[in-house]
């Protein structure tokens, strides 16, 4: 790597505030708040929208879709296709 390009890469709070969820980890990223870890040292925190604890996928509250209605729809609007 050439010196003096790169962003620094250092340790960073990623908070989510919807679930009350953060975690440490390293990256470029910074942001201009700070907030005192459980290992007593200051980070910068930088405060996302989604995270595994809130996002659907991971905590089990996806919505399943009607796929078979939207079919059906589309069908209805646009027509059937004949099968070849």
């Amino acid at each position: 790597m050439q010196p003096g390009i790169h962003p620094p890469y250092r340790p960073v709070v990623f908070r989510d505030k919807s679930a009350g969820f953060a975690f440490l980890t390293r990256s470029t990223m910074t942001g201009d708040a700070t907030v005192v870890w459980e290992d007593g040292n200051t980070y910068p925190v930088v405060d996302v929208e989604i995270s595994s604890a809130s996002h659907p996928f991971h905590t089990g509250t996806t919505r399943v879709l009607d796929t078979a209605g939207r079919v059906e729809r589309f069908e209805r609007r646009y027509g059937h296709r004949e099968t070849r």
